[in-house]
């Protein structure tokens, strides 16, 4: 009996033991994730930023972030700068407000804005920092540097660099997992959709963070998978007006034209749908039917102009299997007339904006 009893007592001692260290264990966890993720959120509670040049961009996210709510300390050291700033943040805060883009009171988004040539006092107390100089390396280089300095490790800090990658200019700086690219449309208060572009040393809490920081002010995230340059938005621009300037010098069309095309028939459809949804609306089978018929239509263009195409097998069918699992082609009529039905309420809208032209 009594040896009964003490391997009862073994037992007890062996269960408490375990749920002992299960609590220890959990509690260095919460701690550790403490230090890194719930900052970076309780930061996001102060809605303080840092915006590091005061030129359209720089401009451009200030009016974003301050109609969203947050102060912003806007740096530039040239002093003309930032006093002509002023007026042009008030500018369009005030067409912003006219147009029924903003819910907030007028003055209270006027005060929401600071105008610093301190860097060391805009970056202070903020939960990020958007660098928006000139397109030079070693300038963003030198600036990163210095701000990763003057930071906090939980802060983060984005470029809007338009072609650059980070790692080009952020890796050997303090703290590089918390950098990365945040490029926006431009201007970003119109155009509510900024590319994150992090690079292979960026920290997934840094990623998730901006997502969230992005969502925050209205802004849709897109996150992509690798650094390239130039992006993905630049790259698609960059490849219509490559083919657009050699139709120009080919002698086939004048830019007028083109831009006639793009404003009244591509871009029309495409402030809709985007390219592939719209080819997959354009062709009653969607997008594998589409590349069936003209696949070899646009690679032989793209051979005219020395340009590989990826009209692969492999290719379509991963565009094709994206498609379908957000349209079936049982609801394909119902989205069709749903995008005639869009464009139409464009295209009575556009007859006012032709007007007061």
């Amino acid at each position: 009996m009594q040896g009964v009893l003490i391997l009862f007592a073994l037992l007890f001692f062996v269960i408490m033991m375990h749920s002992l260290a299960d609590l220890l264990r959990n509690i260095v966890l919460s701690t550790h994730i403490g230090e890194k993720m719930p900052k970076m959120e309780a930061n996001l509670d102060h809605k303080h930023v840092g915006i590091v040049g005061a030129g359209s961009i720089g401009l451009a996210w200030a009016v974003v972030f301050s109609t969203a709510g947050f102060a912003v300390k806007l740096y530039d050291p040239d002093r003309n700068r930032l006093k002509k700033s002023k007026q042009e943040f008030s500018n369009r805060i005030i067409e912003l407000k006219k147009y029924g883009l903003i819910n907030r009171d007028l003055d209270s988004v006027l005060n929401l804005l600071s105008l610093e040539d301190d860097l060391e006092r805009t970056v202070e107390g903020v939960v990020h920092v958007q660098e928006c100089i000139p397109e030079i390396k070693e300038e963003k280089k030198k600036l990163f540097s210095q701000v990763s300095e003057l930071i906090p490790e939980f802060v983060t800090i984005g470029s809007s660099t338009s072609f650059l990658p980070i790692s080009s200019f952020a890796s050997f700086v303090k703290n590089p997992e918390r950098c990365l690219v945040i490029h926006p449309g431009n201007p970003p208060y119109l155009l509510r959709i900024a590319e994150i572009i992090p690079a292979p040393f960026t920290s997934q809490v840094a990623i998730e963070a901006s997502v969230k920081l992005m969502e925050s002010i209205d802004i849709i995230p897109v996150v992509l998978k690798k650094e390239i340059k130039g992006f993905v938005f630049n790259r698609l621009q960059g490849a219509l007006l490559n083919e657009a300037y050699s139709l120009i010098k080919d002698g086939i069309i004048s830019s007028e034209e083109i831009d006639l095309i793009i404003k009244d028939g591509l871009g029309l459809r495409w402030s809709i749908v985007g390219p592939f949804e719209t080819v997959d609306l354009n062709t009653r089978g969607g997008i594998r039917k589409h590349a069936e018929r003209m696949g070899p239509m646009y690679q032989q263009i793209g051979a005219e102009r020395g340009t590989s195409t990826a009209w692969d097998e492999e290719t379509i069918a991963s565009v094709e299997n994206e498609r379908r699992a957000m349209l079936p082609l049982s609801m394909w009529e119902d989205r069709v007339l749903w995008r005639d039905r869009a464009i139409m309420l464009i295209l009575s809208a556009r007859k006012k904006i032709r007007k007061d032209r």
